[in-house]
């Protein structure tokens, strides 16, 4: 079975980081990674749009600026150490909106996997997903995706952190990839719950019996924190534990989408380190 995997690119270092770290984690496996530049005139994106036209001066010189960017990217791959004959990298230069963009090729593509940075050029230290990285997470429902920070580590997850309330429906086959990529890395899953109440009630029960078969084959292991905020627990114990990866399902109205959004997610500061790995409910 051949991989595919989308490397969105702004050509930031933080972007380079993501790529190095996609191909890290396929490298004993058959994949095509397609890198995609996401073109525009201006950084007034809806502007560029409304007003470029192919064949202008504004349009060609974006163009050939992306053109010349992948290519620079291609070369890097061939002239390194990626002398792995399983591998295919193919560039696509789009003149678009990032997040329609993504979602075109996703579709089109028939990508399993979206690997990108947490941050492009506009880098800011004073939030913790660039805002191309959380509309990629929140929007892109039909694929799961790797957020890569600048300062993660160079390394493979071995101990993944996948925080649950015990109170949605698993499903198998939306945990394959954390299953996957557990077993592919020889890492541990750390099922981590935030206590609310003494003990789990009867559903509870019977959600983390469900997560337990879906888990049987990989090597995982059971964690509770005391009650305090989703946030600040899920921090505490990536940081004390020094955890490689943090793994979300990301249903609608759950925990995950306020930590997107809550103006505090500056202050969570795993996210700085830890590669995030971001799945969707699948209603089909």
């Amino acid at each position: 079975m051949k991989h595919k995997v989308l490397i969105p690119t702004d050509f930031s270092k933080n972007a380079m980081q993501a790529l190095h770290y996609a191909i890290k984690l396929y490298e004993n496996d058959h994949c095509d990674f397609y890198i995609l530049n996401v073109f525009s005139a201006t950084s007034n994106i809806m502007e560029s749009l409304l007003n470029m036209e192919p064949g202008s001066e504004l349009y060609e010189t974006a163009k050939l600026h992306s053109e010349n960017g992948l290519a620079k990217v291609y070369d890097m791959i061939a002239m390194g150490e990626y002398d792995n004959p399983k591998h295919q990298f193919k560039t696509i230069s789009v003149f678009n909106n990032p997040l329609t963009a993504i979602k075109d090729v996703v579709e089109k593509k028939d990508i399993e996997m979206i690997v990108m940075g947490s941050k492009g050029e506009t880098y800011s230290r004073a939030t913790a997903f660039g805002s191309t990285a959380i509309n990629v997470m929140e929007k892109v429902r039909n694929c799961p995706v790797i957020v890569v920070p600048q300062n993660a580590k160079k390394i493979l997850p071995k101990e993944i952190v996948f925080p649950t309330d015990y109170k949605i429906n698993f499903k198998r086959r939306e945990l394959k990839y954390l299953t996957d990529i557990a077993k592919k890395c020889d890492a541990t899953i750390i099922v981590l719950h935030v206590l609310e109440q003494n003990e789990l009630d009867k559903n509870q029960k019977e959600k983390k019996q469900l997560l337990e078969d879906i888990l049987e084959g990989t090597n995982y292991k059971h964690h509770t924190l005391p009650h305090c905020s989703i946030e600040t627990a899920i921090t505490i114990f990536v940081e004390s534990r020094e955890s490689d990866m943090v793994a979300f399902i990301n249903k609608k109205h759950a925990f995950f989408g306020s930590m997107l959004t809550n103006p505090l997610v500056k202050d969570i500061t795993f996210h700085s380190r830890v590669p995030i790995m971001v799945m969707h409910d699948l209603k089909n």
